[in-house]
């Protein structure tokens, strides 16, 4: 079953072109460096674009493209993309998932071992409750960062096709 796009957090594309990925991963550092309005970082197969500290905000997202070659034909490339959290905000928002579910079944266990012994259990299947609407909080609070960082996003995948445009490189 396909998730719509509509649910993912953190949206991913796929797309092959007509070029070496050596050529491709210098083009990008190459336009890197020849303007302002992102930061582009490579390392080895890797090109992250960001949004510069000035413009940024909690919900700014980062463009991670991996450049891998064709093994069968070497001037074909296939490019990974994932667009995602500052890396810092997303560990925070996993710890925070995590932490909830740790809560959810410590203080479930607690609240049947309670039921079982005939003791009473009412903050212990309270905080279970509870923490199902945190988690629900967490949910949507991550949508609304998604959101909150469309604009920039497009911003960054127009700078991605921009530069792939810039030599003529499409799709195949």
């Amino acid at each position: 079953m396909e998730l719509s796009n509509e649910i993912v957090l953190r949206p991913r594309f796929k797309f092959n072109v007509s070029q070496n990925n050596e050529s491709l991963l210098s083009l990008f550092e190459t336009e890197g460096k020849n303007q302002s309005d992102f930061i582009v970082t490579r390392v080895d197969d890797h090109v992250f674009i960001k949004i510069p500290k000035a413009k940024q905000h909690f919900w700014s997202p980062q463009l991670h493209l991996e450049i891998n070659e064709d093994y069968d034909d070497k001037q074909l490339s296939t490019i990974y993309g994932l667009f995602g959290p500052n890396p810092t905000v997303w560990t925070m928002f996993m710890f925070l998932h995590f932490a909830v579910a740790g809560f959810f079944i410590g203080f479930g266990i607690w609240a049947y071992v309670n039921w079982s012994l005939g003791n009473d259990y009412a903050i212990q299947l309270f905080v279970t409750l509870f923490m199902v609407i945190v988690w629900f909080v967490l949910y949507f609070s991550g949508r609304l960062g998604k959101k909150a960082g469309m604009e920039q996003m497009h911003e960054l995948h127009h700078f991605m096709r921009d530069t792939l445009r810039s030599k003529d490189i499409h799709a195949v």
